[in-house]
C-alpha cells in the first residue's frame, strides 16, 4: 500500500502529470527534451535493472527517482531474471520472478511469459509450415495471461507499461473493444510511451473512432494525430499537423521528414515523396526506416539502376532487416524474377509476421505467378495486420475477378473505395465489376465519379462513353468521347492510339448521323492519322464528299441535344462543352 499513488521510480502521480502535461503549442523544448531522457530512463529500467542504481539520473524537471522498498527487495531476482530474459530463455526467467512484488518485477514476469509464448507458436511453425500458415497457430499462453492481468487491472493495479502488454494480450486475443479502452488507459498513465500509441493507431478505423476517444492533454498527442491523419488518409491535415510540428521545433527531426514523405507517396504525388527520402537519405545515409516505402517509389517509376542501388547499400548496412528483405524483393519483381521476390518477401516475413508490406508485396507476386489461393491468402493476412491497408483489399478484389467470382471482387473493391474514396482506380474497378454484374446505373455512376475526383489512368470516360454506346445512347457516348479527346489534347498526353482513334472514329459517324458534316470531317481527316482508323476515316470522308455533291448541307443547330447541353435523360452528370475544336492539334 505504501506504493499506492506513486508511478515508477518514485515520482508521484501528480507529479508526474505536472511534467508530461504540456501544451501542444510547444513553447517549452527544454523541458519537453527532459521529459524524453526520463522516458527513456523509465524504459530502460524496464529491461536493465541496473538502472534502478544509478540515483543521479534527472527525472521530469529536475526530479529524482527514489528507490521503493519493493525494489530494493527484488533487485537480485529482477537482476538474475534479467540476465536469462537477454538469453530468450522466457519461461526460466519468469520462474525466478514469481513472488516478487514490485511492479517492475511484475512487468517482467508478464512479458517473459507472454514471449515464451510467442517462441513456442514460432517454434511450432518454423520447421512444419510456411509464413502464409504462421497467423493459424495461437499463443497458449495469451488466455492465462489476460486472466491474471485483468484481475490486477480490476484493483487498478497496473502501471503503464503493463496496461500496454494487457493491451497487446487483448489484442492478440481480438479483443478489440476492449483492447482500445486500455491502450487509452496506458496512454493517460504513460503519456511518452510510443509503443502505446501506435499499437492504438492500429486499432482505428476511422475518423469518428480517433474523435470518440479521450486521449492525454499532452504534446505527444499532435504527433500520433498526424500520424493518425496519414494511415486514414486525411493527408492534408497530416501536413498541416506535421508543418506545424516544423515550425514548433523539430525541423531537423528525421522521423518527421520520413512521415512527410509517406503522405505523399499515399497521394501518389511520387515526384514530392521521392524528393524527400533522397533528402532523408543525405541527412540519414545509414537508415533503414522506410526505406520499403522509398523502394516502392522507385518500383512505381520503374528506377532501376537506383532501386539497385538502394538495395546493395542496405544489404551492406544490415541484410536481415525486414525492409532490406522488402527492398531486394521489389529489385527482383521490377526484373521479373517473381520466385526470387516472393522468397525474400517470405524471409521478411520470417523476420516480423506482422509486417503489413510484406504480406501485401507478397501477394501482389503471387498473383504474377497466376497463383490466387497464395494470393488471397497474403492479402488476408495484411488485412489481419492492419484493416486499413486499401492494397490488400483492392489485391483481393483482383484476385477474386480473375476467379470471375464477381460478387466477391465487388464486396471488395467496396472495402478498397471506402479507404480510398478519392481514388479513381477503386471506382473504375468497380464500376468495371458492377458493368460484369449487369448494374450498368451504379457503373455509370463510377465511371463519372472515376474521372471527376481526377482519373490517373484516363480510362474512366472511355469505359463510360463505351457503356452508353453498348446500350445503343448515342448522345450520351458523343458527350464523353468529346470530353476525353478534349482532355487528352489539352494535357498533351500521348496515349495509345487506339484508344483516341475509338472516340474519333465514333464521333465520326455521330456528326455525320446528325448532319453535321464539317465536324464530321475533321473526324474522319483525324482518323487518317491512325493506322488502325486510316481506312474507315477515308471512308466516312467519300461519304461526306458524296453528299455534299448531292447538294445536301449541314445542320444548323449548333446545339445537338445531350451533346452541348446538359443530359435530360440520363443520370450522370456532364458539364456544358464547346463543339469539338481539333484543327490545331496534332496527335
Amino acid at each position: 500500500s505504501a506504493s499506492r499513488g506513486r508511478l515508477e521510480g518514485g515520482a508521484t502521480a501528480q507529479q508526474y502529470e505536472k511534467m508530461a502535461a504540456l501544451s501542444s503549442e510547444f513553447g517549452d523544448l527544454v523541458q519537453i527534451k527532459k521529459q524524453l531522457i526520463s522516458v527513456i530512463s523509465l524504459c530502460k529500467e524496464r529491461v536493465n535493472p541496473v538502472c534502478l542504481l544509478i540515483s543521479s539520473a534527472p527525472a521530469f524537471g529536475g526530479l529524482r527517482f527514489s528507490l521503493l522498498q519493493e525494489d530494493v527487495e527484488d533487485l537480485d531476482a529482477l537482476g538474475l531474471a534479467k540476465s536469462y530474459f537477454d538469453l530468450k530463455e522466457y519461461d526460466r526467467a519468469a520462474y525466478f520472478l514469481r513472488g516478487c512484488r514490485s511492479k517492475k518485477a511484475y512487468f517482467l514476469y508478464m512479458y517473459s511469459r507472454y514471449l515464451s509464448g510467442e517462441k513456442k507458436k514460432d517454434d511450432e511453425t518454423v520447421d512444419s509450415l510456411g509464413p502464409l500458415e504462421k497467423g493459424q497457430v495461437r499463443n497458449e499462453a495469451l488466455r492465462e495471461l489476460r486472466v491474471e492481468l485483468s484481475k490486477k487491472h480490476r484493483t487498478g493495479e497496473l502501471d503503464g507499461f503493463t496496461l500496454y502488454l494487457y493491451g497487446v494480450v487483448l489484442r492478440k486475443l481480438d479483443l478489440l473493444k476492449e483492447a482500445v479502452d486500455v491502450f487509452v488507459e496506458a496512454t493517460h498513465a504513460l503519456p511518452l510511451h510510443w509503443g502505446a500509441w501506435l499499437e492504438l493507431c492500429n486499432l482505428i478505423t476511422n475518423i469518428e473512432m480517433l474523435k470518440s476517444l479521450s486521449l492525454p492533454d499532452c504534446w505527444i498527442r499532435d504527433f500520433f494525430l498526424a500520424h493518425m491523419y496519414t494511415e486514414l488518409q486525411m493527408i492534408k491535415e497530416a501536413l498541416q499537423k506535421y508543418q506545424s510540428l516544423i515550425e514548433a521545433g523539430f525541423s531537423k527531426s528525421t522521423y518527421i521528414i520520413s512521415q512527410i514523405a509517406v503522405a505523399y507517396h499515399n497521394i501518389r504525388d511520387i515526384d514530392q515523396a521521392l524528393s524527400l527520402f533522397n533528402e532523408l537519405r543525405e541527412q540519414d545515409p545509414y537508415r533503414i526506416e522506410n526505406m520499403d516505402t522509398f523502394s516502392n517509389l522507385l518500383y512505381v517509376r520503374s528506377m532501376k539502376p537506383e532501386l539497385s542501388y538502394l538495395a546493395h547499400n542496405l544489404v551492406e548496412i544490415d541484410k536481415y532487416r525486414v525492409e532490406t528483405c522488402c527492398v531486394i524483393g521489389n529489385y527482383y519483381s521490377l526484373r521479373s524474377q517473381h520466385e526470387k521476390a516472393a522468397l525474400y518477401f517470405q524471409r521478411a516475413l520470417k523476420l516480423n509476421p506482422r509486417c503489413l508490406g510484406a504480406w501485401t508485396l507478397m501477394g501482389h507476386e503471387y498473383m504474377e505467378m497466376k497463383n490466387t489461393s497464395a494470393a488471397i491468402q497474403a492479402y488476408r493476412h495484411a488485412i489481419e495486420v492492419n484493416k486499413r491497408d486499401y492494397r490488400a483489399w483492392y489485391g483481393l478484389g483482383q484476385t477474386y475477378e480473375i476467379l470471375k467470382m464477381h460478387f466477391y471482387c465487388l464486396y471488395y473493391y467496396r472495402r478498397a473505395h471506402q479507404l480510398r474514396p478519392n481514388d479513381s482506380r477503386m471506382l473504375v474497378a468497380l464500376g468495371e465489376c458492377y458493368e460484369k454484374l449487369s448494374q450498368l446505373s451504379e457503373a455509370k455512376k463510377c465511371y463519372w465519379r472515376a474521372y471527376s475526383v481526377g482519373d490517373v489512368e484516363r480510362m474512366a470516360l472511355l469505359k463510360l462513353a463505351k457503356l452508353h454506346e453498348q446500350l445503343n445512347e448515342s448522345d450520351e457516348a458523343a458527350h464523353c468521347y468529346i470530353i476525353y479527346i478534349q482532355d487528352i489534347f489539352s494535357c498533351g498526353e500521348l496515349l495509345e492510339h487506339v484508344e483516341v482513334s475509338t472516340a474519333l472514329r465514333y464521333l465520326g459517324q455521330y456528326y455525320f448521323k446528325n448532319k453535321r458534316y464539317d465536324e464530321a470531317s475533321l473526324c474522319a481527316q483525324r482518323c487518317c492519322d491512325y493506322n488502325d482508323a486510316r481506312e474507315e476515316g477515308k471512308a466516312l470522308l467519300r461519304q461526306i464528299s458524296q453528299v455534299r455533291d448531292q447538294g445536301e448541307a449541314s445542320s444548323a443547330d449548333v446545339s445537338l441535344p445531350c451533346v452541348f447541353g446538359s443530359l435530360s435523360n440520363n443520370n450522370t452528370p456532364v458539364r456544358r462543352v464547346s463543339p469539338l475544336d481539333l484543327s490545331s492539334v496534332t496527335p
